[in-house]
């Protein structure tokens, strides 16, 4: 794990994706045009949820695991549009291929109940925490 400067001045911010668990692919071993598939993570007080951008793909199209180890996978795949004879190209811009995302889940994450949805293109993954155990206190007579 890495700290990486923070934007808002001198202080650092823990940065749980570190490059081990991250990793484009494609077909051919080039990292595809639609690998970096942008992902943002926040924590409440109840859940860490990730929030992913996948436009034009379908829930089909995306997979959600969790490995040993407590690492969140996010994969999947954009096909490239079949070509008609009689259509002609003048540019194609959009990413496709395959894309992979791995984030290592804090401790405090509930891996066995991740929930995730998706709707209008964007992929929306819950890790429900669990509860912060208080530690116990114990009071003690002074005597004298």
């Amino acid at each position: 794990m890495s700290l990486i400067p923070s934007l808002f001045g001198d202080r650092c911010v823990f940065n749980p994706v570190s490059s081990d668990i991250w990793a484009p692919l494609s077909s051919n071993n080039e990292i595809s045009q639609f690998a970096s598939a942008r992902v943002d993570w926040k924590e409440t007080p109840e859940a860490h949820i990730f929030m992913a951008d996948l436009p034009g793909l379908k829930k089909e199209e995306v997979k959600v695991e969790v490995e040993e180890g407590r690492v969140l996978q996010i994969s999947g795949e954009r096909s490239l549009e079949k070509e008609d004879k009689n259509e002609k190209w003048h540019r194609v811009e959009r990413g496709h291929g395959k894309f992979l995302r791995r984030f290592r889940l804090p401790q405090n994450a509930k891996v066995d109940e991740v929930k995730a949805s998706m709707e209008n293109g964007v992929l929306n993954v819950t890790v429900p925490k669990m509860e912060e155990k208080k530690p116990k206190v114990k009071s003690i007579e002074i005597i004298g």
